[in-house]
């Protein structure tokens, strides 16, 4: 009992992958599902929660073991220079400029989380004002450089969102035999959007830089430990805990659309719409509770998003993923930079805009789910703690779901992105 007292003091690299992951675009897609489809989706969730924890949990090990981020790994294994290249550019493709555009939407799922809360902070000079507040202490936190600072930061902003959504979940009096119906049934909609729905529920859980992520995380919170074992076991527990809270907050907000506005009809564009749609049906509370959780994702994700893309670009480049160094902090300060500016330039992200870009992370995870596992089974890099074969074979059914999700929702996935484009 007092072993396990103490491993649960070690989580955090876990809790910032589930902070990563519940960001605006989470909530949007989830409050779309249980708006338009009530529980019946809920199984997309369960199998994304489980295809996570395995995917992170891998990441985690070769982070802890080999002392290195997946980027770093990867030089290690490729050491042609036309495979770096190649890596380098699919990696920063993928991940540096993919969260360059996410961090528009975590920062307005911030600030219109607030707004929703406080209405009295309306408004453009409301919207400014906190627009430059939220980038303040994002930039401030990651400035530090300070691994355990952040760690701790996003660890309560996980607490505060799990509070906040399961009392919202609960105090909407589901039904509870068709939320597990919903949960274990594994079927969807006849309707084609039905399928752009799962692949954005799974795209916005199980996303690709958070391998880069938990890697990286994980190979400087364990950096010092002599025995690997002890921190493999932490690792696993973490994963566990933290990971899987993060699915049940996810579950928790699509419960709550379910409960609330699948019933009620109205019409659901963002997260805050959602908070705002709570009022006549729970009362002016719920609004501010709701409004308060889509805050607390914003701002994780906006430290979370800018922190996986440097340490994914100075990892894929053989630069050091130190925190305090400049080449670093570049990274991260051109995400947070093109964010504020988008935010306040731009305007709040379209709802469509964040879910195509969740259901794109379900094209790009397999690519980065195979690299993963090739690094994972170099006995080089992992000497004797390279993937069993039992385990290869769950992390190739997780990788063969994902692509059957993706070949699935190929049409919905064009019609998505002819309509972004045509306006």
């Amino acid at each position: 009992m007092e072993k396990f007292k103490t491993r649960l003091k070690n989580i955090g690299p876990g809790a910032l992958v589930a902070a990563a992951f519940i960001g605006p675009g989470t909530v949007t897609s989830c409050s779309k599902s249980g708006a338009s489809y009530g529980y019946t989706l809920l199984w997309a969730m369960l199998l994304s929660v489980i295809s996570v924890i395995i995917m992170q949990s891998m990441a985690a090990r070769l982070g802890i073991v080999s002392k290195m981020g997946l980027g770093q790994a990867l030089r290690t294994k490729f050491t042609s220079s036309a495979a770096r290249i190649l890596l380098a550019i699919l990696v920063i493709a993928a991940v540096f400029v993919g969260n360059i555009a996410y961090e528009t939407g975590n920062i307005t799922g911030s600030v219109l989380g607030i707004q929703s809360a406080f209405p009295g902070l309306s408004g453009d000079t409301g919207k400014v004002i906190l627009v430059i507040v939220i980038g303040v202490v994002a930039a401030a936190l990651l400035w530090s450089g300070s691994y355990v600072y952040i760690e701790k930061f996003l660890t309560a902003l996980v607490v505060i969102m799990g509070v906040v959504f399961f009392v919202t979940a609960f105090a909407a009096k589901p039904d509870w035999g068709a939320v597990f119906a919903g949960l274990f049934g594994f079927k969807a909609p006849a309707e084609e959007n039905a399928w752009m729905t799962v692949a954005a529920l799974m795209g916005t859980t199980v996303v690709p830089y958070n391998i880069y992520l938990h890697a990286s995380s994980a190979s400087k919170k364990w950096a010092d430990d002599s025995d690997v074992n002890e921190g493999l076991a932490n690792s696993r527990l973490d994963s566990i805990i933290s990971i899987g809270l993060g699915g049940l907050i996810s579950m928790a907000i699509i419960v709550c659309a379910g409960a609330t506005i699948n019933i009620s009809g109205a019409e659901i564009s963002s997260g805050g719409d959602m908070a705002k749609s709570l009022e006549p049906l729970l009362g002016s509370w719920a609004t501010v509770f709701f409004g308060i959780g889509l805050f607390a994702a914003g701002i994780s994700s906006t430290i979370t998003a800018p922190l996986a893309a440097a340490f994914a670009s100075t990892g894929i480049l053989g630069w050091d993923e130190d925190l305090k160094k400049i080449k670093f902090k570049v990274f991260w300060i051109i995400v947070v930079a093109f964010g504020l500016f988008a935010s306040l330039a731009l305007g709040a992200s379209p709802t469509e805009i964040i879910l195509f870009a969740q259901a794109a992370n379900a094209f790009l995870l397999p690519i980065t789910g195979i690299l993963l596992l090739i690094v994972a089974n170099d006995k080089n890099i992992m000497k004797e703690y390279a993937n069993k074969t039992w385990f290869n074979v769950l992390v190739v059914i997780v990788i063969g779901i994902f692509i059957f999700i993706a070949a699935r929702n190929m049409n919905a996935f064009i019609d998505g992105f002819n309509k972004l484009i045509n306006g």
